[in-house]
């Protein structure tokens, strides 16, 4: 009977063994074809007497080199379950490897030498050049992250509206300097604004005009200021009068034609004589049909190119013209440069043109003409001895003239106040005779209302 029970229990202990070798080799990966001749699980055979340590020492010195795994596959091994494995089964070596090495790290070489710790019936070579052969190998497949690419910034200019374009300083001034050259080409006429007035070193004087900021010179010889000396009348050295009226002309608007330019410095001068001149040929010169653009009883548009106090002087299409004050509006006005100023563009009624030469031509006009006359309209409001507010716009010989709050031009020859009327003066005014041929009332003053001192 003791011999029957050894039986059996050598018989389990078998059984066991094959188990856990059947085990060992689902968790192993299938060999590679070497040329070996290896005894397949099914053919091997253990005695009851096996020792486990020879048994693993052979199943690791017998285990063929491991297909190196990618990092996909090396990922899903980690995060998956693996069941456990009995007690005396030997570990793979690619769980020995995920041990040691984890993931993502680099390893010196002194770190995949080095294994654990070795079993006394382990060969002590083999496992470390088998760990650094697999080490080195992953190094190799696994490429190394890119270095990151340094892009430069684009050139154009990030805005905040889809299809709006920003415009730079540079490439304002590039566009303006473009026309410039084109203008200079084609001898275009050009307009810009008369922002200043210098002296050469040499004494001469010039006209500094802009034209969309870029600075254009003129010499004052061509400024086209011509002025007439009078032998009766000493008004001054001719190059004061000159520059006198160069500075009333500060911010007028005025053609030129470009004579030169220096691409270097980006210098311009330009000529408003011949600007004057082309367009005096345009307009004042008849065309085949014997009809000119400029001629009587025609409204034209014209530039205020200086204003004084009882005169404007416009420009009407390169020829000059100097409009009284009373010739501006159908009301008396004390000041024109209360209502006028340079710079400003208004329409003129052409009364006369005489055309002797392209250099010499005359022109007058008026500005009331173009307007409605409602002095007749509002004459008709007034009541005799009616007293009725108004503003003194000027004295002359002891007359006084009026212009009344209601829009009637009214004279007085006599004031009650112990004060002298002066211009600009609020008064009240008694009407006592009313001319309807000259649309004017005529009166007193009663008072000064307030005195503009």
């Amino acid at each position: 009977m003791p011999r029957k029970a050894k039986t059996e229990e050598t018989v389990v202990t078998e059984e066991n063994i094959l188990h856990e070798d059947d085990m060992e080799m689902e968790n192993v990966p299938v060999p590679e074809e070497t040329g070996m001749d290896e005894e397949s699980p099914d053919t091997l055979s253990v005695d009851a007497g096996t020792d486990f340590s020879a048994a693993e020492e052979s199943a690791e010195t017998s285990t063929p080199a491991e297909p190196v795994s990618t990092d996909e596959e090396s990922a899903g091994e980690d995060t998956g379950t693996e069941e456990p494995l009995p007690e005396g089964t030997a570990v793979p070596d690619e769980q020995v490897r995920k041990e040691t090495i984890p993931d993502g790290e680099d390893t010196d070489p002194a770190a995949e030498t080095a294994g654990p710790p070795e079993t006394p019936s382990a060969k002590p070579a083999s496992k470390p050049a088998r760990k650094k052969t697999k080490a080195s190998a992953a190094k190799t497949e696994t490429p190394d992250a890119p270095a990151p690419i340094k892009k430069t910034a684009p050139s154009s200019i990030l805005t905040l509206s889809a299809d709006a374009e920003v415009e730079t300083q540079e490439s304002r001034e590039d566009t303006i300097w473009h026309e410039l050259q084109n203008a200079y080409r084609t001898r275009k006429i050009l307009a810009g604004t008369l922002g200043g007035i210098e002296k050469m070193e040499g004494g001469s004087t010039i006209a500094v005009v802009y034209y969309k900021e870029m600075r254009v010179v003129i010499p004052l010889a061509e400024m086209m200021i011509n002025l007439v000396e009078d032998a009766a009348h000493d008004y001054g050295e001719l190059v004061q009068r000159q520059n006198k009226i160069l500075g009333n002309m500060l911010g007028c608007e005025i053609d030129f034609i470009i004579k030169g330019l220096d691409n270097a410095s980006r210098s311009v001068v330009a000529s408003r004589k011949d600007a004057m001149y082309k367009k005096r040929q345009i307009f004042y010169l008849p065309d085949a049909n014997g009809n000119s653009r400029v001629c009587e009883d025609r409204i034209v548009q014209a530039r205020v190119i200086a204003v004084a106090e009882k005169v404007v002087r416009v420009e009407i299409f390169g020829t000059e013209c100097s409009i009284l004050a009373r010739d501006l509006s159908w009301d008396w006005m004390g000041d024109a440069t209360e209502r006028f100023h340079v710079g400003e563009q208004i329409l003129v009624r052409i009364l006369s043109v005489k055309l002797h030469s392209l250099e010499d031509i005359s022109v007058k006009a008026d500005v009331k003409s173009v307007n409605v006359n409602t002095s007749k309209e509002n004459l008709s409001k007034c009541k005799i001895q009616g007293k009725y507010a108004g503003t003194v716009t000027d004295i002359h010989k002891g007359t006084v003239f009026v212009r009344l709050h209601i829009g009637v031009n009214a004279v007085a020859h006599s004031c009650y106040d112990n004060r002298l009327p002066g211009k600009k003066d609020e008064v009240s005014f008694v009407v006592t005779r009313i001319d309807s041929d000259r649309n004017v009332a005529l009166g007193l003053i009663s008072r000064i209302i307030k005195q503009n001192i």
